[in-house]
């Protein structure tokens, strides 16, 4: 199943309930989509959202509200039925928003062009924390429930720890050769693998995040959005249009799941009942893949050769889009943050600076009263 939007797609978010999706787009709308077996996602909305580029999107307070982050640097809450706004919180950032995350029922974090991450407390309303050791965009996060912390992928090329409890940075990674685009954490909260430009895959051992314990190379170009199945294997997005199989510890590249011809890969997604993979990717398209038909069904003849394929099985191909996915896992570390390694003040970054990227994961909780007296 399919959906074609007019302008580039930056993210997308599964309804935590209902069959619906929603995208941003680089026009700075918000659409929302309901899908159903077998049909063409239909789209219920497209509403401005904001002035510039509309670069995550999440669905919070149950579902009833969709929030929006955007490059004008204002966070937007928007009615689930009508895509009206409920309430913006214009210039929460000094720059460019690119992240958006939940934490807990009351707690929203956002990271944006310079590096900056802010947690929002929506019972008073205000910024609770700021985090600012990162030297570039922040590419991607994601909350570690298990020890109440934040952890970071920039464009220096760092991964940060941020601790919410001491409201301090408890750990940042040395300057890694390439920038950091996406992460998630695996195999019980041991390791934390991070996305890179040149298709390595960074692997962090918990507690000790000084420096990489392995380099996985496996992709040939970026690695731009990475997904949890389960604690030994993820879904890849890469900027080859490519969406696959990859196993951790051992690292192998299982299979080919997916494609969108050969356009970057932005985000991935699974949908509530964990029935279908969405994915969005530079083509404008958003499409919804059947899970059961990707990883066990049989697949429908196809022509590209992937490099990767004979890695994992010879001559895998490629499904149309159809159904997809399983649900969305969000990275929970069970380890405690003692022993990790500490380094503030790492010294001058030399990681290239490239497009910032709009990528995310989805969490449920957001109260739509933070905005309503500001």
């Amino acid at each position: 199943m399919e959906a074609l939007h007019e302008e580039m797609p930056f993210d997308l978010d599964f309804h935590p309930s209902a069959p619906l999706v929603a995208t941003s787009l680089i026009t700075g709308e918000l659409h929302l989509f309901r899908y159903a077996d077998g049909l063409q996602p239909e789209r219920l909305f497209a509403a401005k959202a904001h002035k510039e580029s509309c670069r995550a999107v999440r669905f919070v307070d149950s579902g009833t509200v969709i929030l929006t982050g955007s490059a004008d640097s204002s966070i937007l809450a928007s009615d689930v039925e009508t895509g009206k706004a409920i309430a913006r919180l214009e210039d929460a950032h000094d720059n460019a928003i690119n992240r958006l995350i939940c934490l807990t029922e009351t707690t929203v974090a956002s990271g944006d062009d310079e590096g900056c991450i802010k947690v929002w407390d929506t019972r008073k309303r205000s910024c609770c924390n700021t985090f600012h050791c990162h030297e570039d965009y922040i590419s991607d996060m994601t909350y570690v429930a298990s020890s109440n912390q934040i952890l970071a992928t920039s464009g220096d090329g760092t991964l940060s720890v941020n601790n919410l409890r001491g409201s301090r940075v408890k750990a940042q990674s040395e300057f890694s050769e390439d920038e950091l685009l996406s992460l998630v954490v695996m195999k019980n909260g041991q390791k934390v693998v991070c996305g890179t430009p040149s298709g390595a895959l960074l692997l962090y051992s918990w507690g000790h995040f000084k420096d990489c314990s392995d380099r996985f190379l496996g992709h040939s170009q970026s690695v731009d959005t990475l997904l949890k199945l389960d604690e030994e294997t993820l879904i890849s997005g890469a900027a080859d249009g490519v969406i696959r199989l990859v196993s951790i510890l051992p690292n192998q590249i299982k299979q080919p799941l997916a494609e969108h011809s050969e356009y970057p890969i932005e985000a991935l997604g699974f949908s509530h009942d964990r029935k279908y993979l969405g994915s969005i990717s530079h083509d404008k398209f958003l499409k919804l893949w059947d899970m059961e038909e990707l990883l066990g069904g049989p697949q429908l003849d196809g022509h590209d050769e992937l490099p990767e394929a004979a890695a994992a099985a010879d001559h895998d191909e490629l499904p149309e889009a159809g159904v997809a996915i399983d649900h969305k896992e969000v990275a929970e570390a069970d380890s405690d943050d003692d022993g990790m390694d500490v380094d503030m003040e790492p010294s001058s970054s030399t990681a290239s600076k490239s497009k910032k990227k709009g990528k995310g994961k989805r969490s449920n909780g957001f109260q739509p009263d933070f905005f309503a007296d500001l």
